[in-house]
């Protein structure tokens, strides 16, 4: 009976040291904690990260591209198995790059590409979705949306940039200017130039209560995300405007836009899934810690949400 307990105390022993040895230490750098999205995906890593048995300890930069920097050479110096990294600055990537090429240490960009992607190394990856999608799914949708409408003839509008040091906002902007270039959408004009809201709900609602000052008649507009779409709703709301009377879109689907356009306030968003994501960084991360081959992009597709399909996107993000 002694001999039967010591043996499953020891195999007990044995099985726990090899949990614990199995167990893996993230590094998830966040350029911004203070941002939904950016929430949603770095929780869901985590959360993904721990039901595998693994640990992940996030940071927040605050937007600060020199933070970002410190606190993956922290990251390093500690020893952790992978990091994770939503870039402050997309063009600044390097230095964290090389940094971990040179610790051994596999890197996973998510959501905000480094440029140039053709720097990673064999240890490294970009998780996240292609941008030329979402940009030009949301215009296009917006384009429909007005010609059916009967506003073919002329339709005046907005475009809120996100953060000009990101290539989603570049990309998805980019995007928007190319629809409203073709033959069937270039009736949709600019009232004013292109103004960047930072990604950010309150800089947006700040902006478009400008817009509104100068009395400029509009049709639509266009926003990055959408929080900056739901500080153009705020902004139009307080101000008594009538909301059947503009479009607009957002990008990212997240539970306020969803619930905006089930209001009748929001007429397009594109649904960019943060949990898979999230989910997509830590499972490259684990191969790579492999010695697994994995794709330099590693690509979650956008979806268009209207009011027509917009109950299938309730409480995704």
């Amino acid at each position: 009976m002694k001999k039967t307990l010591l043996a499953a105390s020891l195999a007990t022993a044995l099985f726990a040291q090899a949990q614990a040895a199995d167990s893996l230490t993230f590094g998830y750098a966040a350029y911004l904690f203070d941002d939904k999205f950016s929430t949603i995906l770095r929780n869901g890593a985590e959360e993904y990260a721990e039901s595998l048995g693994h640990e992940m300890i996030q940071v927040d930069a605050n937007n600060d591209q020199g933070r970002q920097i410190d606190q993956v050479n922290n990251f390093i110096a500690n020893g952790v198995d992978a990091v994770i990294i939503q870039s402050v600055d997309s063009s600044a990537a390097q230095p964290m790059t090389k940094a971990l090429a040179e610790a051994g240490i596999p890197v996973i960009y998510v959501n905000r590409k480094p440029i140039p992607i053709e720097q990673l190394g064999d240890k490294a990856a970009y998780v996240a979705s292609n941008e030329i999608e979402s940009g030009t799914m949301q215009t296009f949708a917006m384009c429909n949306q007005l010609r059916a409408e009967g506003k073919a003839g002329g339709a005046r509008g907005y475009l809120l940039m996100g953060q000009l040091t990101s290539e989603a906002a570049i990309q998805r902007t980019a995007d928007a200017e190319q629809v409203m270039g073709l033959d069937m959408c270039n009736f949709m004009t600019l009232v004013a130039p292109k103004t960047t809201g930072q990604w950010q709900r309150t800089k947006a609602q700040d902006i478009m209560t400008n817009w509104l000052s100068t009395g400029e008649p509009f049709d639509f507009v266009i926003a990055n995300n959408d929080e900056m779409a739901m500080g153009v709703v705020q902004a139009l709301k307080s101000a008594g405007i009538d909301m059947d009377t503009v479009v607009i879109g957002g990008v990212d689907a997240t539970d306020d836009a969803i619930a905006a356009m089930k209001g009748g306030d929001l007429d397009v968003t594109v649904f960019q899934n943060a949990s898979a994501q999230g989910e997509g960084a830590v499972d490259a991360a684990i191969k790579l810690l492999n010695g697994e081959k994995v794709d330099r992009e590693v690509y979650v597709p956008f979806e268009l949400v209207v009011p027509s399909n917009v109950d299938q996107y309730a409480n995704r993000n």
